[in-house]
């Protein structure tokens, strides 16, 4: 199997080719959202599979901010940015937001909210690719990612927007909490020590 990989190995395809994903309708009212534009070892309806580390070396050279967000696809209507890209355990996690000065980012975000617009899709060149004779799958080692676009079509239904936050965000999200259950400790607490002063008082008068 591996001899067989290594003989279809192939490198540098100048052509752009696309991928997508699913996107639910979880929206902010800001344009904000977050999900998956790939997934990893997930066999597409185009039969390809993303390796992981294909997108390492790419947002190492572009970064997210080079990234474009684009409306179907099209180069000359990008409705947005990609403010985070990273590579996890499962596949191409992403947030982005959609810039609502923009007329068709307006629309997207209807669409997003109505439930009509669904899909995310990558837009790469492949570097290096190896074939599986025995599935007729092409594996993808290294990709070029160029940009992310909304689209109406999904390839991969098992990627999807909210799937999970981002890492950064769960240390945030856990201080919270904890702060919070430490004021309602602290409210129970305030709540008990005031009634024990007020039976006491109460004691007293009667005392008296």
């Amino acid at each position: 199997m591996a001899q067989a990989l290594k003989r279809d190995m192939h490198v540098a395809s100048q052509r752009l080719e696309t991928k997508r994903a699913p996107l639910p309708a979880a929206i902010g009212a800001d344009g904000t959202f977050e999900g998956y534009a790939s997934l990893f070892d997930v066999r597409d309806t185009c039969g390809d599979i993303v390796a992981p580390g294909a997108f390492v070396a790419s947002l190492r050279r572009r970064g997210a901010a080079s990234v474009k967000m684009l409306w179907q696809h099209r180069a000359d209507e990008p409705i947005g940015v990609w403010t985070e890209i990273v590579e996890d355990a499962r596949g191409l996690k992403v947030r982005g937001r959609l810039d609502l000065s923009v007329g068709r980012a307006r629309e997207a975000l209807s669409l997003i909210r109505a439930g009509a617009l669904d899909g995310l899709s990558i837009g790469f060149r492949t570097l290096r690719a190896a074939s599986d004779p025995k599935t007729g799958a092409r594996r993808l080692l290294e990709i070029d990612l160029i940009e992310i676009s909304i689209v109406t079509f999904p390839a991969l239904p098992q990627a999807r927007i909210g799937a999970a936050p981002f890492s950064a965000a769960a240390p945030r999200h856990a201080a919270v909490e904890f702060g919070q259950k430490l004021a309602r400790l602290r409210m129970q607490s305030a709540a008990r020590s005031f009634e024990t002063r007020l039976r006491r008082a109460s004691i007293a008068f009667d005392r008296r």
